[in-house]
């Protein structure tokens, strides 16, 4: 009954049905219109607002740190903006930072390069090919040529290095620089490390003309006066020795005295003339070894018997120990110089009352004499400086010495090809090694 109902309904009212659906559908189109309009504009505000961010994100890129992002009427846009605007002040901030830290290190090159540039000496820096790297206005002066063209060229071409020696362990060696013959330089070399781990040397070349000339004439002047002395030294010695010999009338008991002291006196004066000489003689290599063999227990005896009234004035025994005797191949005037040398400090810085020990012995390849004292000893501040040239502990004790006796001794045992050592503990004892070279394809000992 009641779908008879429906359908009388829908065919007397189908066209009213179909006008309904046409204005709902249109409706629907207006409503989806307005919709739209409002969504286009939306969109083109968030297009604009990316384009604002692109523009002062590429200004930034190159450089532009002065560009910020503009407010724009978007729902959550500003917290975007005001992040992109703190990041650019903070890049403004570390970029001036970072132009003043460039400015400083700038000012610091300038002022080392002035520094270094102002230097006496010249610097230059190799690489592992010894090519210079880089090289001060000094030695473009030394060696001739303009600092761009020396860049690249090896170090070779402008010096000559002593015989064996290797440019990486120069110590103040003595150079030749080919452009500057007139002139005398050393060098010295130490690496540069750097962290790239690439072999770099720094060569620190010193012009030492003057200083050589001045050494020169200081010593010429010292040798001169030295062989000048020694004449009349020799003279008041041998008129010592005449008086003592009562070549001129009698000497009474006190004048005898008295003209044994000037003796021993004008001795150790003529000692102290004759190593200042010795000194130079080694120095300009004009010395000759006239070696010979030695049988060393006889030699130190005489030696010993000699020193013997100079150790009996200060208390002190010398004690002279061979197990064996043994023969040494030496000069046996400069051997003897060495030995009294090392016993005269011995009695000189041993305690009063103290025996002073000379041994002899062997160690493979050596022949071994030793001189050990119980006194003041050496401290370890002075015990690499005692072989220096006019180091003396003298001073210390208020003693006269030239600093030339350890030097000289030094001189003399290694031109026999050996060595000449000290071991030594303040204030208990100090013992000198004198190493010599064993004599070959012979019997080396004797008195068995």
């Amino acid at each position: 009954m009641l779908l008879n109902v429906l359908n009388y309904f829908f065919e007397e009212n189908s066209i009213l049905l179909i006008h309904i659906l046409n204005l709902f559908v249109l409706l629907i189109l207006v409503i989806l219109f307005i919709s739209a309009r409002k969504t286009g504009k939306k969109w083109t505000r968030i297009n604009d607002y990316l384009g604002t961010i692109t523009k002062t994100v590429n200004s930034v890129r190159y450089g532009d740190l002065t560009k910020k992002v503009g407010r724009i009427e978007l729902p959550n846009a500003e917290p975007l903006a005001e992040s992109i605007n703190r990041m650019i002040e903070t890049l403004y901030d570390r970029e001036k930072m970072i132009i003043e830290y460039q400015n400083e290190l700038h000012r610091q090159n300038k002022f080392l390069e002035a520094v270094i540039n102002s230097l006496s000496d010249g610097l230059v820096i190799i690489d592992e090919n010894h090519r210079i790297l880089r090289a001060t206005p000094k030695i473009s002066e030394w060696f001739g040529i303009s600092g761009k063209k020396l860049v690249g060229t090896p170090i070779d071409n402008y010096i000559v290095l002593p015989e064996r020696a290797k440019i990486e362990s120069l110590k103040e060696n003595d150079i030749y620089i080919k452009a500057n013959r007139a002139s005398n330089f050393s060098a010295s070399s130490m690496e540069l490390k750097l962290e790239d781990r690439k072999r770099r040397h720094i060569i620190i070349i010193k012009n030492v003309t003057d200083q050589k000339e001045l050494e020169n004439l200081k010593e010429d002047f010292v040798a001169t006066l030295t062989h000048d002395l020694k004449v009349p030294i020799i003279a008041e010695t041998n008129m010592l020795e005449l008086f003592l010999n009562e070549s001129f009338g009698p000497v009474s008991e006190k004048q005898e005295i008295a003209l044994k002291n000037m003796q021993v006196s004008n001795k150790e004066l003529l000692d102290l003339v004759q190593i200042v000489l010795e000194t130079y003689k080694y120095r300009d290599g004009n010395i000759s070894l006239y070696k010979e063999n030695i049988m060393l227990r006889s030699f130190i005896n005489e030696i010993v018997d000699e020193m013997e009234p100079i150790s009996i004035k200060n208390n002190n025994k010398l004690k002279f120990s061979s197990p064996r005797d043994i023969r040494v191949y030496a000069d046996r005037i400069q051997l003897k110089r060495v030995i009294k040398n090392l016993i005269q400090n011995a009695i000189s810085y041993g305690e009063p009352n103290s025996p002073i020990e000379i041994s002899i012995g062997e160690i493979p390849q050596y022949i071994v004499i030793k001189v050990k004292d119980y006194g003041a000893g050496i401290s370890q501040a002075d015990i690499d400086k005692i072989f220096n040239k006019y180091y003396s502990a003298a001073k210390k004790f208020r003693k006269i010495g030239t600093g030339l006796g350890l030097y000289l001794a030094l001189q003399i045992v290694k031109g026999h090809g050996g060595e000449l050592s000290v071991e030594s503990e303040e204030g208990k004892f100090t013992e000198f090694t004198i190493k010599l070279p064993a004599v070959m394809n012979i019997n080396l000992h004797y008195g068995e």
